[in-house]
């Protein structure tokens, strides 16, 4: 069994600039700790079958539900459920760190240019 290596989110992060292309970072228990970068607004989607859990490592953004939108800033997170509608939106560059099941699908249940299916490894 290989040794287990730290991650320092700030070097990870600076190893890619392009947005809304998750970067898996870790495995555990079947879930990956992915890291991404947003800005803009992005595609309405659900998962049916997964929980995410989005948590702000640097900025802000604003995850839109059809009912509201909830703000994060850094060192928050939330968990949104599985079969809920919603697109993150970051007016400024934001990096998010996401847990979640390892075969989520970014764009869950809909498929567009942002859609990737094999999230590259750091």
């Amino acid at each position: 069994m290989p040794s287990p290596d730290k991650v320092n989110l700030a070097f990870a992060f600076a190893t890619f600039s392009d947005h809304w292309s998750p970067r898996v970072a870790a495995d555990l228990n079947g879930q990956q700790v992915k890291l991404v970068k947003f800005k803009g607004a992005f595609d309405w989607h659900h998962h049916d079958h997964e929980d995410e859990l989005f948590l702000v490592h640097r900025g802000r953004f604003a995850m839109e539900f059809r009912d509201r939108s909830v703000e994060l800033r850094e060192g928050e997170f939330l968990v949104v459920p599985r079969g809920v509608e919603h697109r993150p939106v970051a007016e400024e560059e934001v990096e998010v760190i996401l847990f979640e099941p390892a075969s989520t699908l970014n764009t869950g249940n809909v498929r567009s240019v942002r859609t990737v299916d094999t999230p590259r490894r750091l």
